[in-house]
């Protein structure tokens, strides 16, 4: 068991230039893209190095990493608050997302307070973070579905259970979709897992990753099969770390004329070090 433990934590040192290979999936009808061979084990692992010494790893993203679980000072979020947590990040910036948690965590104590709250009150304390019908109906329709099956608002009980039995038992509450569900499961579960968010999609096509005409959810599949599992934490974190910082990674920024004219300095534009890995793809 101690040998394992140190093989384990020597996977996770930023050093290690040894990815493991990721194994033949048994099923191939669960390969959207079986005849793209990218991203290979050493691409993912050059990749995150560079992106690791380019912008390190975020503190607000760092403290769910494995490696810092037994060192980390601050308590264990719980899963309900990363599970809400992340329903109110969806379509909108960090800050007005963490903005919203902590407005409904001040004006609701507890779950049971929200559980029992008036829907127009739980809009009023989210909307800071947009879309606030739509996210307190998730959340009440959540809590509302967990009181009946379980009993008691928690989620703990997922920490005992593998990716695929979590998938299911998330799957059965209306409004929590397949990115959420692997959002908890790469940072409040710590289980490997790869969520793909928008910037995540938009430099897996741009760097060759996948075909250009994939789209989220087989992008979601794909680089789950091809990424090692002991870089999936690290590469998820720096690749949305870099979308949100580099604009010529992501083809949703800016008017179509200032798209265009990036799209064209893109071939001899060194700036960014994705686009050079890119060159040597092609």
């Amino acid at each position: 068991m101690e040998k394992k433990r140190k093989r384990n934590q020597k996977a996770e040192r930023d050093g290690d230039r040894k990815p493991k290979s990721v194994p033949v999936a048994e099923n191939l009808k669960q390969q959207p893209f079986p005849s793209h061979s990218g991203p290979t084990p050493q691409e993912c692992l050059d990749i995150r190095d560079t992106l690791l010494s380019l912008h390190g790893l975020p503190p607000e993203l760092a403290k769910y990493r494995k490696s810092q679980s037994t060192v980390n000072s601050e308590p264990t979020e719980t899963v309900l608050d990363g599970l809400v947590r992340t329903i109110l990040s969806q379509n909108t910036t960090e800050t007005n997302s963490q903005k919203a948690f902590v407005s409904l965590k001040s004006l609701f104590p507890t779950w049971e307070h929200v559980h029992d709250a008036e829907t127009k009150d739980l809009e009023n304390a989210i909307r800071c973070g947009g879309l606030a019908p739509t996210k307190a109906s998730c959340i009440k329709n959540l809590l509302r579905c967990l009181l009946e099956r379980k009993g008691k608002l928690c989620l703990e009980y997922l920490r005992d259970l593998s990716v695929d039995q979590v998938k299911a038992e998330l799957s059965v509450f209306k409004g929590i979709g397949a990115k959420t569900v692997s959002c908890v499961l790469l940072f409040n579960l710590q289980l490997d897992d790869f969520p793909v968010d928008t910037h995540i999609f938009e430099i897996a096509k741009t760097i060759g990753w996948v075909p250009a005409a994939a789209d989220r959810n087989k992008t979601y599949l794909h680089l789950n099969q091809r990424i090692p599992d002991e870089l999936k934490f690290d590469l998820n974190c720096l690749l949305y770390t870099h979308g949100k910082l580099c604009s010529k990674c992501s083809s949703k920024k800016g008017n179509k004329q200032q798209k265009k004219k990036e799209q064209q300095k893109k071939s001899n534009d060194d700036s960014c070090p994705l686009l050079n890995y890119y060159k040597e793809l092609v």
